[in-house]
């Protein structure tokens, strides 16, 4: 259903770095670039990421109770993912453990502060 998700940055050249990182172990490259807007995906993948600075020329802000959700294959990739985060300007917004029965996930923000959590279900 979601085709993809834009998340605004103050500092695109900064957060292409985080997004880079997390993006190369995912397997997902760049699929559209431009001076404002960056994108990953893969073509007819799943839902893509991309991040612009805001179109109104206003500063890009953080949505309370907003979060990208991006799915591993397994509870290592979690971990991998949550690592590269933190270690690429991210910061800590739960660390990688069960949440429930099947749920496993690690939360985390990038340095604009948009908070993510890279997660497995089962």
């Amino acid at each position: 259903m979601i085709g993809y998700v834009t998340l605004g940055t103050n500092d695109l050249a900064r957060a292409a770095a985080f997004y880079d990182a997390i993006a190369a172990e995912l397997e997902t490259p760049r699929m559209m670039e431009y001076e404002s807007f960056i994108a990953w995906g893969k073509e007819g993948g799943g839902a893509g990421i991309g991040l612009t600075k805001p179109f109104d020329g206003n500063p890009a802000t953080v949505g309370n109770g907003v979060m990208v959700a991006l799915q591993a294959k397994d509870e290592e990739q979690v971990q991998r993912l949550y690592d590269i985060a933190l270690a690429n300007g991210g910061t800590c917004e739960g660390p990688p453990g069960p949440r429930g029965e099947t749920f496993y996930a690690g939360y985390f923000r990038d340095p604009d502060g948009n908070k993510l959590n890279a997660f497995v279900m089962g």
